[in-house]
C-alpha cells in the first residue's frame, strides 16, 4: 500500500515544480530579454542624440573648398547651437533624415545665447536661397563679414566696412596674378606646394601665371628673384557675371561689390530708387510681406503705400575664406538671423580623400 504524502511533503513538491517551471520560463524568455535590452539601449541613444543635437550642438562636414585654407574639404565639425541661442524645431520629421511632414510648420523661437554673432565667426546656417521650410534648407558654412546696421563694400577684392578696410585673416586666400621676369621661366611647383598653393593657371599672357594663395604666401612668392610683381587678379565686369551678383541689377562683380546696407532688427529704412532693390528680397522672402515698386517711384507693402520699412530681425553678410571660389552673400544676399544654426567651434575629425588618410594634425583643433 502506497504511502500517502504528508502536507509538508506536498508543499515541498509543489515548490519544486514551480521552481522547475520558472527555470524553464526564464530559459525560454532569456533571448527576448537580451533583444529587448538592445532595443531599449538603441531607443535611449536615439532620444539622447536627438535632444543633444537639437538643443546643444550639431555635426557638419565641409563638402566644398569655399573655406580653404581655414577649413578643408573632409573636415568634420562640432557646431555649437548654444553660442547664439538654440532654435526650437520648425518642422516635425524623422531625426537625422530629410524626412518631415510637409505643410506643417511649427511656431518657433530662439532661446537666449551667451554670445552675439561677431565679425570673423565661422557660422553654419540654412542657405537662404534654398526652398522649403527654413530648418530643412541646405546647410552652408561661411565667415561673417558684415553685421546688422553696417554698410559693406568690396573694392578691388578688399572688404570695406563703413569706409574702413578689413584685413584678410591668415587662413583666407584669393586669386593673384604672378608676373614673371621672363615668360619662359617656370615657377617651381614644389615651392608653390610648400606654400599651400594648389591652383596654378597659365593666363593668355605667357608672362603671367594665376594662383590661389593666402596673403602670406603671395608675399613670399613676390620676393622670388624670377617674379617681377604679384597683384590681386580683379574680375572685369561682364553681362553674365554681373547678373549673378546680388541684387542682379547694379553691375557688381565679386571683386567690386556694393556698397550694400545690411538691415538690423528694429531699424527703419527709407525706401528710395537707389536702395529698394536691396531690401525687396528680405522684405518678401524673410519678413513675409508683399512688396511692389511702382513706376511712379512709390512703393506698396502688403498692398499699402509705404515710404519706409522697419525690419523685424537682424541680417548678416557672409563670405567664404576662399574668396574666388565661394558662392556667398555677394551672389544671394543677406543671411537672416532666423537661418543661423550655430557657430563652428572645433574640427573633431578630418579625412584627406586624396591620400585616403586622416589629417591627424587637425583632430580636435579649434576653429578661428
Amino acid at each position: 500500500m502506497a504511502k500517502t504524502p504528508t502536507s509538508s511533503e506536498l508543499r515541498k513538491q509543489r515548490r519544486a515544480e514551480r521552481a522547475k517551471a520558472k527555470s524553464k520560463e526564464e530559459q525560454v524568455q532569456a533571448p527576448k530579454g537580451k533583444l529587448r535590452e538592445w532595443f531599449d539601449a538603441l531607443v535611449f541613444a536615439v532620444i539622447v542624440m536627438t535632444i543633444v543635437r537639437s538643443l546643444f550642438f550639431d555635426l557638419f562636414r565641409i563638402p566644398t573648398p569655399s573655406m580653404e585654407k581655414s577649413l578643408l574639404v573632409g573636415d568634420y565639425l562640432f557646431v555649437s547651437k548654444l553660442h547664439y541661442g538654440t532654435r526650437t524645431p520648425m518642422t516635425l520629421g524623422i531625426p537625422f533624415t530629410g524626412i518631415y511632414l510637409p505643410g506643417l510648420e511649427l511656431p518657433n523661437t530662439r532661446f537666449p545665447g551667451f554670445s552675439e554673432v561677431k565679425r570673423g565667426d565661422s557660422v553654419v546656417f540654412n542657405w537662404p536661397a534654398d526652398e522649403g521650410p527654413i530648418d530643412r534648407r541646405e546647410h552652408y558654412i561661411k565667415r561673417v563679414m558684415g553685421l546688422p546696421g553696417e554698410t559693406l563694400a568690396v573694392v578691388d577684392k578688399q572688404v570695406v566696412i563703413d569706409g574702413t578696410p578689413v584685413p584678410m585673416e591668415p587662413g583666407m586666400q584669393q586669386t593673384w596674378d604672378v608676373v614673371k621676369t621672363e615668360p619662359r621661366m617656370q615657377l617651381s611647383n614644389s615651392a608653390l606646394t610648400e606654400l599651400g598653393v594648389t591652383q596654378i593657371v597659365q593666363t593668355q599672357d605667357p608672362a603671367v601665371v594665376r594662383v590661389s594663395a593666402t596673403e602670406a604666401a603671395a608675399e613670399e612668392i613676390g620676393g622670388w628673384p624670377w617674379v617681377e610683381a604679384i597683384r590681386p587678379a580683379i574680375a572685369t565686369p561682364s553681362s553674365g557675371l554681373t547678373a549673378l551678383m546680388y541684387p542682379g541689377t547694379k553691375g557688381y562683380t565679386p571683386d567690386n561689390f556694393g556698397p550694400l546696407p545690411i538691415p538690423a532688427e528694429g531699424e527703419t529704412v527709407t525706401l528710395t530708387a537707389d536702395n529698394w532693390e536691396f531690401f525687396a528680397t528680405p522684405i518678401i522672402r524673410y519678413e513675409g510681406k508683399t512688396f511692389e515698386a511702382r513706376g511712379d517711384g512709390t512703393y506698396l507693402i502688403d498692398g499699402e503705400p509705404a515710404s519706409s520699412y522697419t525690419f523685424s530681425q537682424d541680417y548678416f553678410f557672409m563670405m567664404g575664406d576662399n574668396r574666388d571660389n565661394s558662392e556667398d552673400s555677394r551672389f544671394w544676399g543677406y543671411v537672416p538671423k532666423s537661418h543661423v544654426v550655430g557657430k563652428a567651434v572645433m574640427v573633431y575629425f578630418s579625412w584627406d580623400a586624396s591620400k585616403r588618410l586622416p589629417r591627424f594634425e587637425r583632430l580636435f583643433s579649434l576653429i578661428r
